[in-house]
């Protein structure tokens, strides 16, 4: 009777033809951790989020000013719109500013998120397609749709999240919207934006855990995406309180809103600051090779 070998899941790596796979952790079908056999026998350890992270140079320069590397961008620009978020959900603000300015630093916030959302895309799109140095890594980003891909998901769908957050922001710029507007303009992309910030945050913490739910708060990415996740579940519990009631036209909950907004705001502040620190960790963190 002849033994049949049932095949490993395989990720979007290209590994030289001898490289053998004696290792593999996934969640579902997304495979987020491989590990390869050389001829010379060593093991390599690949992880997809360490692996990206690496990409292309990205973690030299200093922590706090790196401007030619990607990985910075995306860390300044989230905590830019993270503390939009946050100065326009302080209580006191509103009183202070007036509702306009009060809707625009959402706004402005708004565009931020969405500007390192779509940097998160390139850095997903450009990552290395090959495992081991990164100088190995050539040939031009991969822009199109990767659905093998967990990181091209997270990032895919907290893009989406990102634009919702525009559409409900710049909706909120009109005071003068009725009930039903209010519902359909603001409140609605804004619950559809908490959504899809909700499931990009579990696809990415599944990424880091290699499972649907782990415990790992000494490592700085689990911390990042521990950090981002109560962030999208205070921003879910903001959407709750903005629904808008039918008959008042007036928000279910208007301390929920301003606090799960706020909350959720400084938890993706501080891991938008991790972020920085875990863009020069990378350099510390190259895929491990060790003897078998």
């Amino acid at each position: 009777m002849v033994e049949q070998r049932v095949a490993q899941p395989r990720s979007y790596l290209e590994i030289p033809r001898e490289w053998e796979q004696v290792g593999v952790r996934h969640v579902g079908a997304f495979v987020t951790s491989e590990t390869f056999r050389r001829p010379d026998g060593r093991l390599v350890t690949w992880s997809s989020r360490v692996h990206r992270k690496r990409g292309r140079g990205s973690f030299s320069g200093s922590t706090w000013w790196a401007p030619h590397a990607l990985a910075w961008w995306i860390g300044v620009l989230f905590i830019v719109g993270s503390a939009c978020f946050a100065v326009g959900a302080l209580p006191g603000y509103l009183a202070w500013v007036g509702y306009e300015a009060d809707a625009l630093t959402f706004f402005v916030g708004s565009l931020f998120f969405t500007s390192a959302a779509l940097l998160q895309h390139i850095e997903v799109a450009v990552a290395p397609r090959t495992a081991g140095t990164v100088e190995r890594s050539v040939g031009p980003p991969r822009l199109g749709i990767e659905p093998r891909r967990i990181d091209w998901w997270a990032v895919a769908v907290q893009l989406v999240g990102t634009v919702y957050f525009n559409t409900t922001t710049f909706a909120a710029l009109a005071h003068d919207l009725d009930a039903q507007q209010a519902r359909r303009l603001i409140w609605t992309p804004d619950a559809l934006g908490s959504i899809c910030f909700l499931v990009a945050s579990e696809l990415a913490f599944a990424e880091v855990g290699h499972r649907l739910v782990s415990w790992m708060p000494r490592r700085r990415d689990w911390q990042i995406t521990a950090l981002n996740m109560a962030g999208s579940i205070a921003f879910g519990a903001s959407a709750i309180g903005s629904f808008v009631l039918p008959k008042t036209g007036a928000p279910a909950s208007v301390w929920l809103t301003n606090m799960g907004t706020l909350v959720g705001a400084v938890c993706f502040l501080v891991g938008a600051v991790l972020l920085l620190y875990e863009r020069t960790d990378a350099a510390d963190a190259p895929e491990t090779a060790t003897r078998a």
